[in-house]
């Protein structure tokens, strides 16, 4: 059993890694996307953070609601590969949706904010459920809450950081834009089907 626990643990973790990687990643390749609609000054940059800061918002709160109403990996394993078959749809549907929403609200702030909310919201938001999953999970006592919590985030943001490295100076200067997003798909579906399989390992040890 406590070896079950030890293999749990650095699950979660890894997937966190995976995941902050993946999310922060998405941010800076979302100016990608923006830039040649909207330009790449502030306005862009304050949309794309803006909206990355809400969906983080409102995944924190879902994400908090779900697991106490659903602790298992199964549900957590779901939200993620829904984030992924999103990040699959982008490359084929970014070009289409953000002219469509210039032509609704203009290429001013309004237009970025917009395409910024339909680029980026729902992969994010689903992908900031995970924090609130991994603290709920692996906190099986309050004795080292604190502890627990703070390695959560922190290991997310260790992800978060590598993430952002990663794709400004090796991805994004090497291969191309969707050729990125396809690839982060890839990693967050890959992590789904980690978190399924963790479920069911977790089932059969009763955990």
């Amino acid at each position: 059993m406590g070896s079950w626990h030890t293999l749990l643990r650095a699950g979660v973790y890894a997937n966190g890694l995976a995941i902050g990687f993946v999310l922060m990643g998405f941010e800076m390749l979302g100016s990608r996307y923006l830039n040649p609609y909207f330009g790449s000054g502030i306005v862009t940059w304050a949309a794309l953070i803006s909206t990355v800061l809400l969906a983080l918002m409102v995944g924190y709160f879902l994400g908090g609601w779900m697991v106490d109403k659903t602790p298992h990996l199964k549900l957590l394993a779901a939200l993620v590969i829904v984030a992924s078959l999103y990040l699959f749809a982008v490359p084929g549907l970014a070009d289409t949706t953000i002219e469509k929403l210039i032509g609704i609200a203009g290429d001013g702030s309004t237009g970025v904010i917009c395409a910024s909310i339909a680029l980026i919201f729902v992969p994010v938001t689903l992908l900031g459920t995970f924090s609130p999953f991994g603290v709920r999970l692996l906190l099986h006592t309050t004795t080292h809450s604190g502890r627990t919590t703070g390695t959560v985030y922190g290991v997310s943001t260790v992800g978060n950081i590598v993430g952002v490295m990663v794709t400004t100076f090796i991805l994004i200067p090497t291969i191309g834009s969707r050729e990125i997003t396809t690839l982060f798909a890839v990693i967050l579906f890959g992590s789904g089907v980690l978190l399924f399989v963790m479920d069911r390992l977790s089932r059969k040890y009763a955990l």
